[in-house]
């Protein structure tokens, strides 16, 4: 029997489960057709879309496939930032939108997920735009995205959509899969309702290339007086967690890791020293790892926000390198097809163990102290704000922090035991797209239903995706959404400050009131006081346990954290500098 590239046999019934949350169904995915089936098959469960003209056939497949839910979003950029935050967590999310329309609203999202690593699927139903020209829009997809498959006939779709979903997963990129929108419906024999198992072959590591790499690093370690190690984003493209962790241990060295890995591992280690990321990183920890005499960095990305406007005070011959797939020590030699986790495990057997550093950190470390206590009904002030999230966290919780300050206050919370390097943090650093944690909320809910996201989002970048508060509420999630109303983009502000940088203010609680429309489960409130804030707090957690909340804060414009500050300051210095000369 032929089934078709978005169809099931017609013989057997369909499972209409559009929306949230999923429906159980009895059909196994060898009923299912070819996208539907692999996307369950590499752990795909939600699949974020908007419909349009000609993507409605595709997605009446979908959502027939009963073990895919259907998560209609409230527009395309949306759709690709919960695909986005879907995919940290499952290791890999799916959008579905229309062409052109569809697929350059989606662009800026998949752009995003591409910079910070992340495989996901974006599937396009195309038709003319009024010109016989197709490519247009492949051309934009073809810098930010690692395969794209135009799928214009039924003889080689298979093919090209079992690549395009393989190499998403092999590169850890976002792949375009474009599909003529008059191919769904139709049979063909090579969509067998058996197919062939998808299987993706294994990166291999050269072992001679290991061994010299093991060999030069260590003799480079081995000879230090205080080396450190720092883990950078890429340990999660690497799959390289419990390895590095391996490797801290067997070495003794002072363990940072860089904004953009918080999470990646266990901050209660014992050598655990905090997040570096130069003059606004955790206190001491830029001094233990720059006045180093050797530093490892394992999946570094280093960028003008990551190096703090190029200002790190670090040295290339002081430095080995470890990407998933390179080695690279001092200024040379540089080792190729040499795994991070191979490498690592490989090299904790030959490291000789040195806590130099961390015996430094631990005599120059002073706690931080308190935040200044607020007066009865004193304007609530922001870092006491996160001195009470810092309480709400648990194991079952997971932080979303949006760009901007939330970044700097957000890195400084102390994530518990049973987060450690299990993704329970997440942060577009790469990218910096304001109003990207709505959407990723949305998704990496969506991937965890069990566990309470806490997302700390600023006035300016909620009012860039606000809509898909809606479709929370529809999936009947139960984040905590801290709304932190400043009155303006104060990112920008420590930047550049300018009459742009003031937006206009909404009552934000009585959007989402509106929003809710008393369909669904979501409570709303505004504090401006700490007492105001325990008592929201208290109902979120207890009462309101199992519903969306939303907590307007409402901070004052110049309320920002000293990080912030700092930041601004140095990458305004580094955006200002003079041009190179001709």
């Amino acid at each position: 029997m032929a089934t078709s590239i978005g169809s099931l046999d017609s013989s057997k019934p369909a499972n209409n489960n559009v929306g949230c949350p999923p429906q159980n169904g009895t059909a196994t995915i060898h009923d299912s057709p070819t996208l539907p089936r692999r996307l369950v098959e590499i752990g795909v469960g939600d699949v974020f879309t908007v419909p349009g003209d000609f993507n409605l056939t595709l997605l009446d497949h979908l959502i027939a496939e009963p073990k895919l839910t259907n998560i209609g979003c409230c527009n395309e950029l949306n759709a690709g930032y919960a695909a986005d935050g879907y995919a940290r967590e499952r290791g890999v999310g799916a959008c579905v939108v229309t062409f052109t329309v569809g697929g350059l609203s989606v662009l800026n999202a998949i752009a995003g997920a591409y910079s910070e690593n992340l495989p996901v699927i974006c599937v396009i139903l195309h038709h003319t735009i009024g010109l016989p020209d197709f490519s247009q829009e492949l051309r934009c997809f073809q810098t930010v995205t690692c395969y794209q498959a135009v799928v214009n006939n039924l003889d080689d779709a298979h093919e090209q959509i079992d690549t395009a979903i393989s190499t998403a997963l092999k590169e850890s990129k976002p792949v375009y899969i474009s599909i003529s929108c008059n191919l769904p419906g139709i049979p063909h024999p090579a969509f067998s309702t058996h197919p062939i198992k998808f299987s993706i072959s294994p990166r291999m590591t050269n072992k001679l290339g290991l061994e010299a790499a093991v060999e030069a690093a260590a003799a480079f370690l081995n000879k230090a007086v205080k080396p450190v190690v720092v883990g950078g984003p890429k340990i999660r493209v690497a799959k390289a967690h419990e390895a590095f962790v391996e490797f801290a241990d067997a070495s003794g060295y002072a363990v940072a890791m860089m904004p953009s890995a918080k999470g990646r591992f266990p901050e209660t280690h014992p050598r655990y020293i905090g997040t570096y990321w130069g003059a606004v990183g955790t206190a001491y920890c830029g001094e233990i790892v720059e006045s180093a005499d050797a530093y490892l960095f394992a999946g570094p990305i280093f960028n003008d926000y990551s190096s703090v406007g190029y200002s790190l005070l670090l040295k290339r011959e002081k430095a080995i390198i470890v990407q998933p797939d390179r080695v690279v020590v001092g200024n040379g030699p540089s080792f190729g097809c040499v795994l991070m986790k191979d490498f690592l495990q490989a090299l904790a057997q030959r490291v000789t163990k040195n806590t130099t550093a961390h015996e430094n950190y631990t005599r120059i470390f002073v706690p931080d102290g308190q935040p200044l206590k607020s007066q009865p009904n004193e304007p609530l002030r922001v870092n006491i704000l996160f001195q009470h999230i810092q309480k709400m966290l648990s194991a079952d919780t997971a932080v979303i922090a949006e760009t901007g300050d939330s970044w700097f206050n957000c890195l400084k919370l102390k994530l518990p035991e049973g987060c450690g390097w299990s993704c329970r943090y997440e942060f577009q650093m790469q990218y910096g797209s304001i109003g990207w944690s709505v959407g990723a909320t949305l998704g990496y809910a969506q991937s965890v239903p069990k566990k309470r996201v806490i997302a700390c989002i600023g006035d300016g970048s909620f009012q860039v995706t606000a809509q898909d508060v809606s479709t929370m509420i529809r999936c009947n999630q139960k984040s905590i959404i801290f709304l932190i109303n400043n009155g303006g983009y104060t990112i920008e502000v420590e930047i550049h400050d300018g009459p742009y940088n003031v937006i206009k203010n909404w009552n934000y609680t009585g959007l989402v009131d509106a929003i809710h429309n008393g369909e669904g489960n979501c409570w709303t409130t505004k504090v401006r006081t700490e007492e105001e804030l325990t008592e929201a707090i208290a109902t979120a957690t207890e009462e309101k346990k199992d519903c969306l909340c939303f907590i307007e804060v409402i901070a004052h414009k110049d309320d920002t954290s000293k990080e912030l500050l700092e930041w601004g300051s140095r990458v305004s210095s580094a955006n200002s500098r003079p041009p190179n000369p001709q």
